[in-house]
């Protein structure tokens, strides 16, 4: 039963996630700038996450000034992930810029790669090539669709899977005894200054506040910022690393179907084609050694 509850609570948090993309092409639709989007959205979840974070009375244990000043460096990563898959969706339809943040999954392989000298199995090989080929059919590129795209929000799309592969990297190694809850909202404070400091021009513009930007940047927050941490923290724990990894690429599907459903993005079968391929190659990424390491086994 406890594996059921934290498959679906993964499911959910990555689901979440996945709705990101509505608020912010809504918000843009609007006529706000990247730099208005973000500043309001990080000053949101920075107030929500501490906010549950102190009536949840987390624990501060473990912290000092150093770890403290790591775990905001590592939120950095947070908030220029933010700027980078946002600013892809200014350019981009919602379901390219999902499909080049998820390249995260083989860039945070090569990081692991070249810093944590971890060599990559054969099979992990094979899941990047395969991950490279998903991406070609789901991009369209064989249609020509892309070819009249601005080339800016390809580099954005590719940067934020940077980003987010640097904070995957980093969280995973920094001040992890700490609380969960703690870390996040030291995360999101380092995000917060971040994007207060780049986009400072941007603050004057924003009173007085209207409704339609509280109103799609608190819905970026809540599914992007939020509520995934949240519902992670609670399934993590009752899952295998491995699962929890396959699981959280429900995000991809929910992310283009959404954009297809509700932006009316027009998705075609040669790109579903191209995301089952991505998920598959993930999965196999995950389960593949162990399925080779019980045959040999055998």
């Amino acid at each position: 039963m406890k594996l059921n509850k934290g498959v679906l609570f993964i499911l959910l948090g990555a689901s979440f996630f996945g709705f990101t993309p509505i608020f912010a092409k809504l918000a843009f639709s609007y006529g706000y700038s990247l730099g208005q989007i973000n500043v309001v959205q990080m000053v949101i979840s920075f107030f929500l996450l501490w906010s549950l974070t102190l009536i949840k009375r987390s624990s501060f244990k473990g912290l000092n000034k150093k770890n403290v000043l790591q775990i905001m460096i590592t939120g950095c990563f947070i908030g220029l992930t933010s700027i980078f898959y946002y600013g892809s969706m200014q350019y981009l339809p919602a379901s390219l810029a999902i499909i080049l943040m998820f390249q995260f999954v083989w860039i945070g392989i090569i990081l692991e790669w070249i810093f944590s000298k971890v060599r990559p199995a054969p099979v992990t090989i094979v899941s990047i090539i395969l991950i490279l080929i998903g991406v070609f059919f789901a991009s369209n590129f064989v249609n020509g669709d892309i070819q009249d795209l601005p080339i800016k929000g390809f580099i954005f799309g590719i940067l934020s899977a940077f980003t987010y592969a640097g904070f995957i990297f980093c969280s995973g190694k920094v001040a992890v005894n700490v609380d969960p809850w703690t870390r996040s909202s030291l995360m999101v404070t380092g995000s917060t200054i971040l994007v207060l400091v780049i986009f400072m021009r941007d603050i004057p513009t924003l009173l007085p506040l209207e409704q339609n930007l509280v109103t799609t940047a608190l819905g970026v927050s809540l599914f992007g910022a939020v509520l995934p941490p949240l519902f992670f923290a609670a399934g993590a724990p009752l899952v295998s690393g491995g699962v929890a990894n396959i699981l959280t690429t429900i995000e991809l599907p929910i992310a283009i179907l959404s954009a297809s459903i509700i932006l009316l993005e027009v998705v075609t079968t040669l790109q579903w084609l191209g995301i089952a391929i991505i998920i598959m190659a993930i999965a196999l990424n995950e389960i593949g050694p162990n399925l080779f390491r019980n045959r040999k086994q055998y």
